[in-house]
């Protein structure tokens, strides 16, 4: 698991054993630990990296550790806190629970005791990130849709959206052209305390260099021929909201000095102005480049990529997904066919799943778009397929028509039955959830349950009538 998905825990407390000795506990727990000796240094590190679970003595040097609670519950109201105190302070410590603290263990302590006070407090993240995650999978606008898969890397993906969405951290996207990563800046955004913002997209690679910097910062009345009024920048267009920075690593390395000074001052100039305008804004660049490499090699600033660079989430190409071709397929094809129930052929499926995919998602979507514009609206057939599909497959199979029709039928059956239990499983047996989860319509839905004998928790000896009324 990588640190990002792994539960953050920051322990704040002046004694420096006390903070290394938690720090331990935490890691044999498989947590990522962070240390502050005071309320205002671990003030800095909560925006900045989020902590899931604080570790704050009652008495710290300035600030309590109830001023910390307090303020941490308005930045992140999920994270849970626990208060470490002295015999003499336990009915300040209960005072703090109804404020919202998960519970307070006295110093002296064991060992054993932190540690179960520790797990306790994750599983309760845990458990509220997960039901919230379920949760948004049914909610979602119709706009973030796309992200659609039972896939472990994509669901990694959502669980890392459900995590940032809340925070002003900066993240970092990365991934192959048309994976959805301006799909996941959306979620991250439209489903978070930002949501009634401002979302500012930018592309950097169709930005024109010797207009980046008015486009993105603004120009005042006159500042170059043409510039008959002054013009607020798409980053002061963002303020209060999200900027994202699609293809971050096209932006020139002057351009990326310019962006990297108002990431650091939250400040822009106009072009032609000499004054300097205050944003707030959140980032989230996207990049299907190496940036490490390219740092390395001269052609991204290295503190640039640092600074944005705090959390990354990086979309799986759909070859690395392939399970979650069938369920895309079905998604596209209720967008793009309404209630027409269009069957899709197991050879023409077979050569969808072998087929490798360069464009990702978006290649798909394309695809399944000409397949219904093209088609008879009944059946999607090999020959439905772009060209380059069909080649592939005719050169890459060797098998006699019927057996590969054969091997696909049961490949495929076995394939959309395994992700569908797993996807009921993660639902808990709801069928509206494990619906929107699966991209399907709802009697989409019940055919499959039907042709698997897929028995839903409580519904196993009425289910076969209920569905039958939707085929």
């Amino acid at each position: 698991m990588s640190d990002d998905l792994k539960t953050r825990l920051l322990v704040v407390d002046d004694e420096q054993s006390i903070r290394r000795l938690c720090m331990t506990i935490g890691s044999s727990l498989g947590f990522v630990c962070a240390e502050a000796e005071s309320a205002e240094n671990a003030s800095a590190k909560i925006e900045a990296e989020a902590p899931d679970l604080i570790l704050t003595d009652l008495k710290l040097p300035n600030q309590s550790g109830v001023d910390l609670l307090k303020r941490t519950k308005t930045i992140l109201p999920r994270t849970e806190i626990a208060i470490m105190t002295g015999h003499g302070s336990i009915e300040s410590a209960v005072d703090a629970m109804k404020l919202g603290a998960y519970d307070y263990i006295e110093k002296p302590f064991r060992v054993e005791k932190m540690r179960l006070l520790l797990q306790r407090m994750a599983e309760k993240v845990r458990l509220v990130t997960e039901n919230e995650f379920l949760r948004e999978r049914v909610s979602t606008e119709n706009n973030l849709d796309g992200i659609i898969g039972a896939s472990a890397n994509i669901q990694d993906v959502l669980r890392m959206v459900s995590r940032l969405k809340d925070t002003r951290t900066p993240v970092l996207i990365s991934g192959e052209s048309g994976t959805g990563k301006e799909l996941v800046a959306r979620a991250i955004h439209f489903r978070g305390a930002l949501a009634q913002t401002p979302f500012v997209a930018v592309d950097c690679g169709s930005l024109v260099p010797t207009l980046m910097e008015s486009e993105l910062f603004g120009y005042e009345k006159g500042a170059f021929t043409g510039a008959m009024k002054s013009k607020a920048g798409l980053f002061q267009a963002a303020n209060g909201g999200t900027i994202f920075l699609d293809e971050i690593g096209e932006l020139p390395l002057e351009m990326q000095a310019k962006l990297l000074r108002v990431l650091q001052e939250k400040e822009v100039r106009p072009v032609g102005s000499n004054e300097r305008v205050n944003v707030d804004v959140r980032v989230i660049a996207a990049t299907n480049r190496d940036l490490e490499a390219a740092y390395r090699e001269g052609t991204f600033r290295k503190d640039l990529y640092f600074r944005l660079n705090v959390v990354t989430v990086h979309l799986p190409s759909l070859r690395e997904r392939r399970s979650d071709i069938p369920m895309l397929v079905h998604h596209f094809l209720d967008r793009y066919a309404p209630g027409k129930n269009i069957q899709v052929t197991p050879a023409a499926m077979k050569s969808l799943l072998h087929y490798d995919w360069p464009g990702n998602v978006r290649e798909l979507e394309n695809c399944v778009a000409r397949a219904v514009t093209l088609g008879d609206h009944k059946t999607i057939d090999v020959e439905d397929l772009p060209p380059a599909i069909r080649a592939e497959q005719a050169g890459s199979s060797t098998l006699a028509p019927q057996e590969a029709a054969s091997l696909s039928t049961t490949a495929l059956a076995e394939m959309e039955r395994m992700t569908i239990l797993r996807v009921f499983e993660q639902a808990n047996g709801d069928k509206a959830l494990a619906g929107k989860m699966l991209g399907i319509s709802r009697a989409t839905l019940y055919r499959k349950l039907k042709r698997y004998n897929i028995a839903v928790k409580g519904e196993a000896e009425s289910a076969p009538n209920t569905m039958a009324t939707h085929s």
